[in-house]
């Protein structure tokens, strides 16, 4: 059931997705995602703190694939390609998204991934990319920490996928050098 928050509804169009980005979503100092081009998605299609391969919480989300996408212009010329960090940062910023969709104060910060495995790639030809991010552990103490694992799929075909995707929220103070 979907709550009366704004912040908390279960998905998110691409105006919802820039709201956040600009601070207006979770507030300013709070979790916001880069704006466009570095936003790696253009829709939230799921947003649940139950569910998942865990039951601990899920985030699904799509981004429309076109040839004029910026990457495929740079990486590589006569060969284009989506850089695999993409969808790697795509997964991040989602985990982080989900703390603040949560209520959770700071600011998003990538700590790590456990294991990447690349076995596809996303050619100017393809039409969806579908992410997939199922939490392991959420802590919501002084530490704000989400532990996620992610898949990545181009037309219903898995192609990436990552082990214990750890994202953090930090106030300014507590920030990681």
């Amino acid at each position: 059931m979907e709550q009366s928050n704004p912040a908390r509804k279960s998905s998110f169009d691409l105006a919802g997705l820039l709201a956040c980005a600009k601070g207006e979503l979770f507030g300013h100092d709070n979790a916001r995602l880069p704006m466009p081009p570095m936003l790696m998605f253009d829709r939230i299609i799921k947003i649940a703190d139950r569910g998942g391969a865990h039951d601990k919480g899920q985030i699904v989300a799509e981004m429309d694939v076109r040839p004029d996408l910026w990457f495929f212009k740079c990486h590589f010329q006569g060969d284009p390609v989506m850089p695999g960090c993409l969808g790697l940062d795509a997964m991040w910023q989602m985990v982080g998204f989900f703390l603040g969709w949560l209520g959770a104060a700071g600011k998003g910060r990538a700590l790590g991934v456990g294991e990447v495995k690349f076995s596809g790639m996303v050619l100017p030809t393809n039409k969806l990319i579908s992410y997939y991010i199922d939490f392991k552990r959420v802590m919501m103490r002084r530490l704000v920490l989400g532990i996620a694992d992610g898949i990545m799929k181009v037309d219903g075909q898995t192609i990436y996928e990552a082990k214990d995707l750890r994202v953090g929220l930090f106030q300014d103070s507590a920030q990681p050098a």
